[in-house]
């Protein structure tokens, strides 16, 4: 197993130990990839894995758009994106844009800056999830996120992998906040997805109104 396999693999079992004892060793590990280009930053957000996160972004790696995008590092993002602003619409290794990102780890302001910036807030992830950037931030209970996007255009009710809208994941995590701005911005809650369910009916056990 390569060094970067070992750092990939630590990170993504949250072993802090030898996190730090790789680093140690070569400090440029915390810029590790796997064999399909994802960086060992990617894992530790998909896993939650913070104090590895920690222990790696203290290494002061060179970020790429979509490290700089879900953690939030603003500047730099722009810096990126001043440099080659056809990065706002790139495509990460396992398929999603950095507004992808932004919307499910970091928060409206950096959502905004990428929309500034020419992000499509309708870009279809490449894989088979097929998600849009507001299924991401249905999906993090991001309000603030979904709300910039539907300002700027972003469809209430586009539908990712098996007819899912961003309504069904509002209605699936019980977020009467996101239920709410959803339907303000046009979603149906009637819309069914491929096996016939309705967001109404996800949240009948919880007790969302869809008024």
């Amino acid at each position: 197993m390569s060094a970067h396999e070992e750092m990939v693999s630590a990170v993504q079992a949250g072993n802090a130990t030898k996190i730090r004892e790789l680093l140690g060793q070569d400090a440029s590990l915390a810029s590790a990839r796997d064999a399909q280009g994802v960086s060992a930053i990617m894992h530790a957000l998909y896993r939650r894995q913070s104090e590895a996160l920690k222990l790696l972004l203290e290494n002061n790696p060179e970020l790429d758009i979509f490290e700089a995008a879900s953690t939030g590092r603003n500047d730099r993002m722009q810096e990126l994106l001043k440099s080659d602003p056809s990065l706002a619409n790139a495509f990460s290794a396992d398929g999603f844009t950095p507004l992808h990102f932004a919307c499910y780890f970091a928060d409206a302001e950096t959502v905004a800056k990428l929309v500034d910036k020419g992000a499509e807030v309708s870009a279809v992830s490449r894989n088979p999830m097929h998600l849009m950037p507001l299924h991401s931030a249905a999906s993090a209970r991001n309000a603030k996120a979904a709300l910039a996007l539907l300002k700027h255009g972003a469809d209430a009710n586009a539908k990712q992998e098996k007819g899912w809208a961003p309504l069904h994941a509002a209605a699936q995590n019980a977020d009467q906040a996101m239920v709410d701005i959803l339907l303000k911005h046009g979603a149906d809650p009637h819309l069914a997805n491929e096996d016939g369910v309705t967001a109404v009916e996800l949240g009948k056990k919880s007790g969302l109104k869809f008024e």
